[in-house]
C-alpha cells in the first residue's frame, strides 16, 4: 500500500467522546520493530512501522510499557515513571513517535502501571530503608503475625503469598504480582499526588490517553482482612491460570475497594484538561462486568474498561456472547467496554479458539459491529497463531514457574513478521529476544500486501465499515438473540439502523429477516442478503448486514 494513502486527517480535537467506538491497536514494544539491531524492539522502530498501523484505519495505538525498568516483568515493573528505558530509546525518540503518530492521524495511549513499582524504584528503596523516612508509608507494609507468618492470607497472581519479608524494616511488604513489584499505598495522599503528576508529565508530552494496568488493584483494605474461600464451582480463572491457587479465593479485600473510585475521579479530572481518555484493565474473575459498570458509568470516572469476557479460553458461541451482553445490560448499561480477543497476556485467539481464516474473518467483522470500543493486538491482522516456544527459549517468569501446565505468555509475544526473506521476519538485523515463529513467516505483512485475498485486507475493510456507519461506533444495541449458531442484533443511532447477524459455525444456517424494509450492506465483508423465501441463508462463518430503509 502506498504510504500516502495511510495518512488520515486529524480528528476534531474538541470531540470529547472521540474514544467512544474507537479501534485501538496494541503494540508490544519489545516485539514490534528493532531499529538498532540489538534484537529488541524500540520506539524508533515503532515510529518506522506506524504507516502500516495507520493503513489499517485504526483510531489509536496502545503502547505497552517502555519506562525505565529492570525488566523482571518486561516493563510492568517501573523504576522511573518519567523516562524511557535505554533499550527502547529516549524521551527524544518518544517525541518522534508522538509526532509521527499524530501526523498519521493516530491517537497514542501509553500503558500506565500505577498499582505497583519495581523494587528498584527510588521510592521503594527509601521506603524500605526505615520505618520513619518521608516515604515510609508509600508502600503497603505490615507487621507479621505473632508467629512470624504474613499478616493475612492474600495471594500473588504470580503464585505464593502476596507478602515478602524485609529484614531491614522487620515487616512484610505487599506484592500482588512478582516479589520484585511492591504495591503502592493509595491510602497515602502523597502517593496519589505523585502518580497524578506522572500522568500530567505524559499528557504534557502529547499522549492522548492511557491504558491503566490492573485498575482495580490500586487500593487495598486498610484493615488487611483475610479473603474468604471461593466455592470451587465459582472459580473462573481469568486473572490467573487454573494451576494457581489465586483463583481459590474470593478477592474481597486485596483489591476493588470503594476508595478506588475517588482516585479515578481525580485522574479523570486531570485527563479532561487535555481531552484525554483511558482504558482501565479490570483484573477480576467474578465481578468484572459489574466493576466495568461502576468504573465507567457516568462522566466523572474512566471512559472505558478493558473487558475479559471475549478473551475466553473456549471459542465463544452465539449463546455465550448473547449471555455476556445480557449481563452488560444488567450491570453496566451506562458503562463502556473495550473488547479484545487477544493481547500480550493470553494465547492468540486463532490458536486458543482453533479458528480457520474464515472464522477469524467472521469474528473480526463481529467485533467491528459490537457496542463498545475495540482493541486489536499486533499481528492479529495477519491471523498469527500462538508461537510454540521451547522451554530453553522462555523469557516469561510466569511460564518458567508453572511450566508445563502453563507455558506463560511468550507464545503471543514473539516478534512481528514484516517480510519473509530471513528467519527474523524483517523485525531485526540481530538475534531477536524471542525466536520468530517459522509458521508466521508465511503470513508476513509484505506477503499479505501482495495477496488481495489475504486477511490483512479484510481487517482494513471491516474497520472502514465500522467507521462508515456511526451507529456501529456510538449507537445503541438491541438485546442479542442466539438463533442456534447465528447471533442477531441491531445497532441504531438517529435515523440509521443496522441489522447484524453472524453465523458462528462451520455449517450453513438460516435465520429470519427482521421486520421492515432493509437493504444489503457489507458486501465487501461477505455479507449475505435476503433469499427469495424471505429468510437469511448464511454460509459457514458468514455475516448478514442490512440497513433499514429510511
Amino acid at each position: 500500500m502506498n504510504v500516502a494513502s495511510a495518512v488520515q486527517p486529524t480528528r476534531d480535537e474538541q470531540n470529547n467522546d472521540w474514544w467512544r467506538g474507537a479501534v485501538i491497536y496494541q503494540i508490544y514494544p519489545r516485539s514490534f520493530q528493532d531499529s538498532n539491531g540489538d534484537g529488541i524492539g524500540d520506539l524508533l522502530g515503532i515510529a518506522q512501522r506506524l504507516p502500516h498501523v495507520a493503513s489499517l484505519g485504526v483510531d489509536a495505538v496502545w503502547i505497552s510499557p517502555f519506562f525505565t525498568s529492570p525488566m523482571k516483568d518486561f516493563g510492568y515493573d517501573v523504576s522511573d515513571y518519567c523516562d524511557v528505558d535505554p533499550m527502547f530509546g529516549s524521551l527524544a525518540d518518544f517525541d518522534i513517535l508522538i509526532s509521527t503518530a499524530h501526523r498519521l492521524g493516530l491517537k497514542v495511549f501509553i500503558d500506565l502501571v500505577l498499582s505497583h513499582t519495581s523494587e528498584e524504584h527510588p521510592w521503594f528503596k527509601l521506603s524500605r530503608s526505615s520505618r520513619d523516612n518521608e516515604k515510609a508509608k508509600w508502600y503497603v507494609w505490615a507487621d507479621p503475625k505473632p508467629d512470624g507468618t504474613p499478616p493475612n492470607n492474600w495471594l500473588s497472581i504470580f503464585g505464593g503469598p502476596a507478602w515478602q519479608w524485609d529484614g531491614t524494616r522487620m515487616q512484610y511488604y505487599m506484592h500482588n504480582f512478582l516479589t520484585e513489584q511492591p504495591d503502592l499505598n493509595f491510602h497515602e495522599p502523597k502517593v496519589q499526588e505523585a502518580l497524578l503528576n506522572v500522568a500530567r508529565f505524559w499528557l504534557g508530552r502529547g499522549v492522548d490517553g492511557f491504558r491503566l494496568d490492573t485498575i482495580n488493584f490500586y487500593v487495598h483494605d486498610a484493615q488487611l482482612r483475610d479473603n474468604p474461600p471461593l466455592d470451587p464451582a465459582e472459580r473462573n480463572p481469568i486473572t490467573a491460570p487454573a494451576v494457581n491457587p489465586y483463583t481459590w479465593q474470593n478477592h474481597l479485600y486485596d483489591k476493588t475497594q470503594p476508595e478506588n473510585l475517588l482516585f479515578l475521579q481525580k485522574l479523570r479530572t486531570l485527563m479532561n484538561e487535555y481531552n484525554a481518555a483511558a482504558v482501565g484493565e479490570v483484573g477480576e474473575d467474578q465481578r468484572g462486568l459489574e466493576i466495568l459498570g461502576e468504573y465507567t458509568g457516568g462522566d466523572d470516572k474512566i471512559q472505558m474498561s478493558y473487558a475479559f469476557e471475549l478473551l475466553s479460553g473456549e471459542c465463544p458461541s452465539a449463546k455465550y456472547i448473547a449471555t455476556v451482553f445480557d449481563k452488560v445490560e444488567a450491570v453496566a448499561a451506562q458503562g463502556w467496554a473495550c473488547w479484545a480477543y487477544s493481547n500480550h497476556d493470553v494465547p492468540r485467539h486463532l490458536t486458543r479458539w482453533k479458528l480457520s481464516d474464515a472464522a477469524a474473518r467472521c469474528f473480526n467483522s463481529l467485533m467491528m459491529c459490537l457496542r463498545g470500543s475495540c482493541c486489536l493486538y499486533q499481528g492479529e491482522e495477519l491471523a498469527l497463531s500462538e508461537a510454540d516456544i521451547a522451554f530453553d527459549d522462555l523469557q516469561d517468569p510466569y511460564g518458567i514457574k508453572f511450566w508445563p501446565s502453563f507455558k506463560g505468555r511468550d507464545g503471543c509475544r514473539t516478534p512481528m513478521v514484516w517480510e519473509p526473506s530471513n528467519q527474523n521476519g524483517g523485525f531485526s538485523s540481530g538475534m531477536p529476544w524471542l525466536p520468530v515463529s517459522h509458521e508466521h513467516l508465511n503470513r508476513a505483512v509484505s506477503t499479505q500486501e501482495q495477496d488481495p485475498a489475504a486477511i490483512l485486507h479484510h481487517y482494513r475493510r471491516s474497520i472502514a465499515f465500522r467507521h462508515a456507519h456511526e451507529a456501529l461506533r456510538k449507537g445503541a444495541q438491541t438485546a442479542m438473540v442466539a438463533d442456534g449458531d447465528i447471533l442477531r442484533f441491531e445497532r441504531s443511532l438517529g435515523d440509521q439502523t443496522i441489522f447484524c447477524a453472524f453465523n458462528l459455525s462451520g455449517e450453513p444456517g438460516v435465520t429470519e429477516m427482521p421486520e421492515g424494509t432493509w437493504r444489503q450492506i457489507g458486501i465487501e465483508l461477505g455479507s449475505a442478503g435476503p433469499a427469495p423465501d424471505g429468510k437469511l441463508h448464511l454460509g459457514p462463518w458468514q455475516p448478514a448486514l442490512l440497513m433499514k430503509a429510511a
